[in-house]
């Protein structure tokens, strides 16, 4: 496939499912050669492979948890030795515990706070200098209005995505001198399967809180993504909001 992203690796974390499966397809299409990184379902990893390569992309899995630190330098080590340097990052894998703070276990604030946090450093230390000796690249960190306004039974959650944005800002800084530009995307409520289990009630509830009366679609949060790292040449730092004006509402 030709396109602006030719010749670039792009690894997206959890690109197996919903957000991240949706933007591994978006920067395939832009040219970019796919890691597609899952943690347990190869067949849905394998599946956004298939469809990659339907459209004349290339792309490979690779099993990771990445909130391991072992498992993600080696996962690196694995995708640079296969396709080449990491141009492009995605810490999109995320794991979700909802317990309100009164009952929530140890084990609960542990696991969002791995998945989320801790991977960031594990995937994003891992391509740093490989990334940087490249000529740079972007670095795009899903954070969460839940990490901007909070909710009730998120604090782990919460907690987990407001260190993104704290982490995207501090990185920009130390990227800057060798061209990684690092920026993130704070998706509102968007219909992925952390929303399928709801019932009709609270999903209407979720929808009414968005001044656009939706639920966002996991392609326009890739849209986003794929406008930062095919025409975000001067963005570096900046956290984008895409929740269908619920700051508003």
């Amino acid at each position: 496939m030709a396109g602006v992203l030719d010749g670039q690796v792009a690894l997206v974390t959890g690109g197996s499912r919903g957000i991240g499966r949706a933007i591994a397809l978006e920067l395939a299409k832009q040219g970019a050669t796919l890691a597609v990184n899952y943690h347990a379902n190869a067949d849905a990893a394998n599946s956004v492979v298939s469809e990659i390569e339907g459209m004349g992309g290339k792309a490979k899995a690779y099993q990771a948890d990445v909130s391991d630190y072992d498992q993600s330098k080696a996962m690196v080590e694995q995708v640079m030795s296969d396709l080449g340097p990491v141009r492009i990052l995605i810490n999109n894998a995320g794991a979700t515990a909802d317990r309100t703070l009164a009952r929530m276990t140890p084990e609960e604030w542990h696991k969002p706070i791995a998945t989320n946090v801790d991977s960031l450093y594990n995937l994003t230390s891992s391509v740093w200098k490989a990334m940087g000796d490249a000529g740079g690249g972007h670095v795009v960190n899903l954070s969460s209005i839940v990490g901007q306004t909070g909710r009730v039974g998120l604090v782990n959650y919460g907690t987990s995505k407001a260190a993104a944005i704290g982490f995207t800002r501090a990185a920009a800084r130390e990227g800057a001198r060798t061209n990684i530009k690092v920026n993130a995307v704070a998706p509102g409520f968007i219909d992925t399967d952390m929303i399928s289990g709801l019932n009709e009630e609270a999903r209407k509830r979720l929808e009414g809180e968005a001044l656009l009366g939706r639920l966002g679609k996991a392609e326009e949060i890739a849209a986003v993504v794929r406008f930062i790292v095919c025409e975000g040449t001067y963005m570096t730092g900046a956290v984008i909001d895409v929740n269908g004006g619920m700051f508003l509402g």
